[in-house]
């Protein structure tokens, strides 16, 4: 739907096109400024679409279940979330100081299923969350890798330190 609103989290000087800025800092092209540790300012189920993209490496562990806790509070049914951050075995993790122990990770998305989570991990219970139990990712190979064939990327992203820059996950909320 050409009204649903799109949020870019944590977005800082870079909104992404067609996206509600948000920020803790009134840069210039934020269109709200808060503080997303807190509740968030929207209604249940009125946002259609999330975009985080190198933010939720900022946020503690207990900062990054609130995170995702209210993403799927005001995710509409079939509404994603798009979470972007340098890849853990990347010195991008690693370089800026302002970001958390521990590196997100493609494993964390799983704990973000309440099945999943009834299964595998039935202490943690500060999750309120349960997005669709086929996360997706991938990754942005780093610079080295550009115009190598494909098996070879594929090859570097398993084995190799720094072959992956970023990773690039989404979840849906499903119910």
């Amino acid at each position: 739907m050409a009204d649903s609103l799109k949020l870019d989290l944590g977005c800082g000087k870079n909104k992404a096109p067609g996206y509600t800025g948000v920020d803790a800092i009134a840069f210039e092209g934020v269109d709200v400024v808060a503080d997303l540790r807190r509740r968030w300012p929207w209604s249940d189920g009125s946002v259609a679409e999330i975009r985080a993209s190198h933010f939720v490496e900022h946020l503690t562990a207990p900062e990054r279940i609130h995170f995702v806790n209210e993403a799927y509070r005001v995710l509409e049914k079939g509404g994603k979330l798009q979470i972007i951050v340098p890849h853990w075995n990347s010195t991008r993790a690693y370089g800026d100081l302002t970001h958390q122990w521990p590196p997100v990770c493609e494993f964390w998305l799983f704990y973000l299923n309440a099945e999943w989570r009834k299964v595998n991990a039935p202490h943690d219970l500060d999750y309120t969350c349960d997005f669709d139990g086929n996360p997706t990712w991938g990754y942005a190979p780093s610079a080295a890798l550009v115009g190598r064939s494909y098996e070879y990327v594929q090859f570097a992203l398993q084995h190799y330190r720094e072959a992956a820059a970023d990773m690039m996950a989404t979840v849906t909320k499903s119910k």
